[in-house]
C-alpha cells in the first residue's frame, strides 16, 4: 500500500474506535513503551482486533539526572516540552519547577500539550496542526525571540533543529535531558511462530521503534515482517519505514491512539479487500 492520510474520525483521543471499523479479529502488533500501550490496545480490542504487546522502546532515566533537574528549576523565558515523555520525566526530576508565573510554556504538539495540562501546567504556545518541530517553529510567537532564555526539554539525542533554529532567531537555547530511550531486553523469536499466525498489522510511533523492532526481530524474520502492513505516526516515519524496506503503510491523521487505530482500520480494510479481490480468505 502507497503511503496515505487515514480520514479521522471522532475528536482526537476518543475513546471510541470508528463505528465502520471491525477489525474481525485481526492481530495488532503495538510497540509503544509499556506505560503508554494501554490506550492504543483498548481501541484495538474495541474494534474487534487482538492487540499484541511488544514494546520496543524503553524509557530510562537519564545519564546525569542532577544536572536536568539543576536546569529545570532554573529561570527561563520559554521552556519546550518534546513529548509527553518529557513532561512525565521532567516532573520526576522536579516537581516544584516549571511552574512560575513568568514562564512560557510550550507544546509540540496536542498529545503533549494534553500530558501537560494533566500534570496541571497550562502550555500557551501549541501548534494547531502538525505535531513536530516545524510545526511549532512556524508559530508567530517564535519568529522573534533575540534574548530570550530558551530550555527544550527532551530525551537525550533528539532532533537538533528546533534548538538550531530558536538560536539562528537570536534565542539562548539551552537543553534538559530527562530521560533516555534504550533497547527492551526482549526476544522476539520466542513469539514469532504465534505472530505469523497470528498479526496482520505492526503499529510504529517513532523511527527508534523502527530500529530496535528489527534489531529485536530475527534477521530471516526481516522479509515477513517488513511485507506486514505497516501503521505509522507521521509522514517523517513513513519515510524512514519505506527507507527500511516496508512498503504497505498508513499514515495517522492525528498524533494519538484515537488516529493510530484510524491508519490500522485503513490497512484492515484494504488487506480485507485485496483478499476479496484475490477470491482468496481475508487475513487475519
Amino acid at each position: 500500500m502507497s503511503e496515505r492520510a487515514v480520514p479521522a474520525h471522532g475528536r482526537p483521543g476518543d475513546p471510541s474506535p470508528p463505528p465502520d471499523c471491525d477489525l474481525g479479529g485481526c492481530g495488532v502488533l503495538v510497540t509503544r513503551p509499556a506505560a503508554q500501550a494501554e490506550g492504543l490496545c483498548r481501541l484495538v480490542a474495541a474494534a474487534g482486533g487482538e492487540p499484541v504487546r511488544f514494546p520496543s522502546v524503553e524509557i530510562q532515566p537519564p545519564a546525569a539526572p542532577d544536572a536536568a533537574a539543576a536546569l529545570l528549576a532554573a529561570r527561563w523565558d520559554l521552556m519546550v516540552f518534546i513529548s509527553r515523555n518529557a513532561v512525565e520525566q521532567a516532573l520526576r526530576l522536579a516537581p516544584a519547577a516549571h511552574r512560575g508565573e513568568h514562564i512560557q510554556l510550550a507544546a509540540v504538539g496536542r498529545a503533549t500539550a494534553k500530558a501537560m495540562q494533566a500534570a496541571g501546567l497550562a502550555p500557551s504556545l501549541v501548534p494547531a496542526a502538525g505535531f513536530d518541530s516545524e510545526a511549532l517553529l512556524a508559530l508567530p510567537a517564535l519568529q522573534q525571540v533575540t534574548g530570550r532564555r530558551v530550555l527544550i526539554v527532551r530525551g537525550e539525542g533528539g532532533r537538533a533543529l528546533l534548538g538550531k533554529t530558536l538560536g539562528e532567531r537570536g534565542a539562548e537555547v539551552h537543553y534538559a535531558e530527562v530521560y533516555r530511550r534504550g533497547l527492551p531486553a526482549a526476544d522476539a523469536g520466542v513469539a514469532l511462530a504465534q505472530w505469523r499466525s497470528t498479526l496482520g498489522v505492526v503499529t510504529a510511533t517513532s523511527d527508534e521503534v523502527l530500529h530496535n523492532l528489527l534489531a529485536l526481530v530475527p534477521a530471516a524474520a526481516h522479509a515477513w515482517l517488513k511485507g506486514l502492513p505497516l501503521a505509522v505516526l507521521s509522514a517523517r516515519n513513513a519515510e524512514t519505514a519505506r527507507g527500511l524496506g516496508f512498503t504497505r503503510l498508513a499514515v495517522a491523521p492525528q498524533p494519538d491512539d484515537a488516529g493510530m487505530l484510524a491508519a490500522v482500520c485503513a490497512l484492515a480494510a484494504q488487506a480485507s479487500a485485496t483478499g476479496r479481490e484475490a477470491g482468496g480468505v481475508e487475513p487475519p
